[in-house]
């Protein structure tokens, strides 16, 4: 379990290979991967167990997670190549031809550490939710870790899975909600206003809390470890997540434009100098 320290290090060291790994195909999704960094570092380096260097499909007697907006694959990625499921020279390959790291996540290449591939959204919950049903019928009291797009919850999947959740007590699910307000088209409430999702979560049935400040990396250890708490009491839990898109690049940041667009030479050479080599650049 890493320290504080060493998971801001960490944190600086995968938002470099995100803006890199984006550039170097001129192709990717780095605004919300950026958005989500605190929240993978601490997930993969601070809360769940798991067994990088022996890792099988089915997960037994360890934590498991599913990336539901699969187009965030370059945080993912990063986090787990680092975290030890695979050498992270192999990050040079994204997005390539015949390549393990497809641009969403999928399952054929066997890529440690991916359980599911999340090309298309609004499954991952439904297929989280199974894995944590097999877990409670086998008597394994690991937990089971989803994370959604505020945007992704206007799929209507997700409502269906989160109204069986709660239905049927799968109180070992933990889902989080990157709450930016952005998606590909501009921001959530443009597009398709939802109003309170902590509300809309509560109303389906589920113990809900926030962290208001998703970027700070202390904030995201003591939200997650507060929803951890809550676990096994009859009711699946959900967080719900405010974090900026492009955290931590000063021109990405807060804006939906660079949901799914890569840096220019320029660009890149801008975010890596606001960004502390910590680890070493694969």
């Amino acid at each position: 379990m890493a320290d504080i320290k060493d998971l801001h290090r960490i944190a600086s060291q995968t938002r470099r290979d995100i803006v890199r790994m984006v550039h170097a195909v001129q192709s990717g999704h780095p605004g919300g991967s950026l958005g989500c960094t605190e929240f993978f570092v601490a997930l993969y380096h601070h809360m769940m167990d798991y067994d990088a260097s022996n890792f099988d499909m089915d997960g037994k007697q360890e934590d498991l997670f599913f990336l539901s907006n699969g187009h965030i694959s370059p945080v993912y990625y990063s986090v787990l190549s680092r975290a030890g499921y695979f050498p992270v020279e192999e990050l040079n390959t994204f997005r390539k031809l015949n390549t393990r790291l497809q641009g969403h996540p999928t399952t054929h290449e066997g890529l440690p550490g991916v359980r599911i591939a999340s090309g298309s959204l609004g499954q991952g919950m439904s297929v989280a939710i199974g894995a944590a049903l097999t877990k409670k019928l086998n008597g394994d009291d690991k937990l089971v870790y989803t994370l959604h797009g505020d945007g992704e919850l206007q799929e209507g999947q997700i409502w269906e899975a989160a109204m069986y959740a709660a239905a049927n007590k799968v109180d070992n699910l933990i889902s989080t909600i990157d709450a930016n307000g952005q998606q590909i088209d501009g921001s959530t409430d443009d597009v398709l206003a939802m109003g309170s999702i902590e509300h809309k979560f509560q109303a389906f049935g589920w113990d809900t809390l926030s962290i208001e400040k998703g970027n700070d990396m202390a904030s995201v250890i003591e939200g997650l470890e507060a929803a951890k708490a809550r676990t096994g009491k009859g009711k699946p839990v959900a967080i719900i997540m405010k974090t900026a898109m492009g955290a931590g690049v000063d021109f990405m940041e807060g804006t939906h434009e660079w949901h799914g667009i890569a840096p220019s030479d320029d660009q890149l050479a801008n975010a890596l100098g606001q960004l502390e080599e910590t680890l070493g650049d694969y």
